[in-house]
């Protein structure tokens, strides 16, 4: 299974992509609300985030990535708190990450 498979069959399921470029094929960005969901998701699957990506109104408001926390990417703990901290700068931004899923995950069949 390649990596935008999994993700799209067990992580963005009923969750709204806001990115409406064509050419970011990949590129997945989703309100506050859902991304909330997309982090409980990569937490159970224990998928890692390299980064993430805040925005609104189409401009870059902030990125965080797992070394300023000092973090592993596959820690839940950093990008939970990377996500506490943009809510409470901004109200209501835009969210894109990068992912980390190790071969292993994408080699078995998850149910």
């Amino acid at each position: 299974m390649e990596k935008n498979e999994f993700l799209e069959k067990h992580i963005f399921t009923d969750l709204q992509n806001l990115n409406t470029f064509v050419e970011a094929d990949g590129v997945y960005t989703f309100s506050e609300a859902n991304f909330a969901t997309v982090l409980e998701r990569v937490a159970h699957f224990g998928i890692g985030i390299y980064a993430i990506e805040t925005s609104t109104n189409g401009d870059v408001f902030d990125t965080k990535t797992n070394e300023d926390y000092k973090k592993k990417v596959t820690d839940p703990k950093w990008y939970k708190r990377a996500y506490i901290d943009f809510k409470k700068r901004q109200a209501n931004l835009n969210y894109t990450a990068t992912y980390r899923i190790s071969d292993k995950l994408l080699a078995k069949e998850v149910k």
